[in-house]
């Protein structure tokens, strides 16, 4: 098992000693694991690293078809993992939307006051005058009680069932093109229309996440299933790296969201 850290990156080791320990604990205690919410890129890590154990049976659920942030229960093979078993609640709010403008930063950073882990929480929809989070069940008492305004607005959430859960209005542009290469900041000049040096600039300065982590790093070396997003211009993703032409660039399908 060791050269599965090959397949990935040296930042993401202690992601992958935390699954492999998961699976040990596991296989060991004949007792399931219920993890926090994962990113898609730690979701693929699972995935990868689940995908080679036969005795152990996996699933990931994160209260809806597009849910981007999943929860995973990691059980022994002879186990059957149900949904209510992923322990989500649906918490819903108002807020009077000619009066305020609230965006999902203004949402989040309200959550991150309260000392409240991004692990914690799932995907987060603000639109139409109503936030919806999904959380992990253990914190959604503590967030009922003590998050009550966020900016200028009163607010106060309620449980919800999860068939009431919106989604998202946002839409992913998908592109394919052609690349000189995978290093990002000819990645973020392709995907949001912009000179390299500009690029460059936004990166070195730290506007850049790749994966939801800082990278300041102009010649990071991006792969398929990355998550990128830059201040102020939105997340993007670069979806799939087709081959090389003869010519010797990256055939890539790029996405960004609208």
């Amino acid at each position: 098992m060791s050269d599965i850290y090959q397949h990935f990156r040296k930042e993401e080791r202690p992601f992958i000693e935390q699954v492999l320990s998961w699976q040990d604990d596991v296989s060991m205690k004949y007792q399931r694991k219920l993890t926090d919410f994962l990113n898609p890129r730690e979701q693929m890590i699972l995935h990868a690293i689940m995908g080679n154990d036969a005795d152990l049976v996996y699933g990931m659920e994160g209260g809806g078809e597009q849910s981007e942030r999943k929860r995973a229960i990691i059980a022994p093979d002879y186990e059957v993992v149900e949904t209510d078993d992923f322990k989500l609640t649906l918490l819903e709010a108002t807020y009077p939307v000619k009066f305020i403008t609230l965006e999902h930063r203004d949402v989040l950073g309200a959550f991150m006051s309260l000392g409240i882990r991004r692990e914690k929480l799932g995907d987060l929809v603000v639109q139409d005058g109503k936030i919806q989070i999904t959380t992990a069940e253990e914190i959604s008492d503590y967030i009922k009680m003590n998050l009550t305004g966020i900016k200028r607005s009163t607010v106060q959430f309620e449980e919800k069932p999860m068939a009431e859960r919106l989604e998202s209005e946002e839409t992913w542009l998908t592109k394919e093109t052609t690349v000189s290469s995978l290093r990002l900041d000819v990645m973020v000049k392709e995907i949001y229309g912009m000179s390299r040096k500009k690029a460059s600039l936004f990166i070195e300065s730290g506007q850049v996440k790749v994966n939801f982590r800082t990278v300041e790093d102009t010649a990071f070396s991006l792969e398929a299933g990355d998550l990128i997003s830059l201040r102020g211009k939105g997340r993007s993703r670069l979806d799939d790296v087709l081959g090389q032409t003869k010519k010797e660039k990256y055939k890539v399908t790029t996405a960004k969201l609208n």
